[in-house]
């Protein structure tokens, strides 16, 4: 049978793009279909709109600390106006990027939502194309809690399109994702409150991690409601009216002028796909995949977060660019979802990789795990009198002496935590650790002289 195309990717997102690019290198005749923007949540309206933000938001810390290094007390505000249009000009100049990209590769992008008619067969704007493979990066989306008045309630795509800054922001979620927009805007000038139904942030990080930032940002100024979770809300002009469950027992909370944010998680965005029309099967909301990225339907694929595995877009690439050298390259291979590193870009930073103390402890049991863990002042902080610290933790199994995790808290966690990630992935000892030189006097030379 002749298709028009070898391959026809659904979603312009950075894992869509990166394997149609990918396949296309390898001599396929590749197709791309998008209804919004091009660059998908990560680009237009998540990790880089958002770090630009965090950025922006850390320079009241800076003029603070300033004066330590002998320079004049500096007073200063954000002009958010000028900050948010600057953001989104940032990520229009990236998605002419992105069409360059596409042009260059010769991917024929098509315009429009694309549904499936038979596994082979696709609608795109009351166009019909035919592919011989099918890949659906079509990514996730914000959920909020189906509650009375969740009509109220902003999710995290609205805060890139603000007009201006509320006087109060109350979060609903414990994620990164609240946990970041939290950081942000305290430090805007915003007043927070986030309301979480356990008694931590960020679950399923490092319980170290999780303490040291709840507690800092505590320290900071945002109000953290735990045990919580939102029954109903209701909006006038000046007031918001929340309804809180508060250990089974109802309690109400008012706040004048103020908006509410759902960061309470994300589904994978599958709504009028036509799924069914092509044989894929959907579990627990996700799209369901093996090793390879299959789906059920045998030429049909899916990577990113509509899979619901790792849902980071550095996976989602390196998910699609597997898939291609499998499948156009003549190069087999699998995208390994073990050792991933991320980051919290909260304030203070986190940064991870590897087996939690938790996880080390129920794989291995506890008297087979050693940590080793390292709290102090950064130098950076002496001459200003700060009394922000940094906390290292390292995971190491003691038989073998592998490390088995790597987890930071502390200025540039990310970028410290990136260069962690490669001795964890390639099963570093602790050992070689202690034989690394560190660089002096830098934070980072705490993981090799930790005893």
């Amino acid at each position: 049978m002749s298709f028009d195309f070898d391959l026809f990717v659904i979603g312009a997102g950075s894992g869509g793009i990166a394997t149609a690019r990918r396949a296309a290198e390898y001599g396929a005749k590749v197709g791309i279909a998008e209804a919004d923007r091009l660059g998908g949540t990560c680009v237009n309206r998540g990790c880089v709109p958002k770090k630009l933000l965090v950025y922006a938001s850390r320079f009241a810390d800076q003029f603070k600390e300033a004066p330590g290094y002998g320079w004049s007390q500096i007073s200063s505000h954000c002009d958010w106006k000028t900050l948010i249009t600057d953001v989104n000009k940032e990520v229009d100049r990236l998605n002419g990027i992105y069409q360059r990209m596409l042009d260059n590769s010769e991917v024929r992008l098509l315009s429009g939502f694309a549904r499936f008619l038979d596994p082979h067969t696709l609608e795109i704007a009351g166009q019909r194309i035919t592919a011989d493979r099918i890949l659906i990066a079509v990514g996730g989306q914000p959920v909020k809690p189906n509650i009375p008045g969740s009509e109220h309630l902003l999710v995290s795509d609205h805060l890139f399109h603000l007009p201006e800054l509320p006087q109060h922001l109350v979060i609903f979620g414990a994620g990164y994702i609240g946990v970041e927009f939290a950081c942000v805007m305290h430090r805007l000038g915003v007043q927070v409150t986030q309301i979480i139904r356990r008694d931590k942030i960020l679950r399923g990080f490092d319980d170290d991690i999780r303490e040291e930032i709840q507690t800092a940002m505590e320290r900071q100024g945002i109000r953290i409601l735990t045990h919580r979770q939102p029954v109903a809300i209701t909006k006038t002009e000046s007031e918001l009216t929340l309804q809180l469950d508060h250990n089974g027992q109802v309690e109400e909370l008012v706040i004048a002028n103020a908006l509410a944010l759902a960061a309470t998680g994300r589904k994978a965005k599958l709504e009028g796909l036509g799924l069914d029309l092509a044989g894929v099967t959907v579990q627990n909301g996700a799209i369901a995949v093996d090793d390879f990225s299959r789906t059920s339907q045998a030429n049909i694929y899916a990577v990113g977060d509509c899979t619901n595995r790792i849902n980071l877009t550095p996976v989602a690439i390196n998910e699609g660019r597997a898939f291609a050298d499998t499948e156009f390259g003549g190069k087999p291979r699998l995208m390994s979802h073990e050792n991933v590193p991320s980051a919290v870009f909260a304030t203070p930073e986190a940064g991870t990789v590897g087996l939690t103390e938790a996880q080390a402890i129920a794989k291995y049991g506890e008297a087979a795990i050693k940590v080793y863990r390292s709290k102090f002042r950064p130098m950076y902080y002496v001459l200003p009198n700060g009394d922000d610290k940094t906390l290292m933790k390292l995971i190491v199994h003691q038989e073998s002496d592998r490390v088995l995790g790597a987890h930071m808290v502390g200025d540039h966690a990310g970028e410290i935590i990136q260069g962690m990630a490669i001795a964890v992935k390639m099963g570093a000892k602790k050992a070689d650790f202690d034989a690394t030189v560190g660089i002096h006097p830098t934070s980072a030379e705490e993981f090799v002289t930790m005893r």
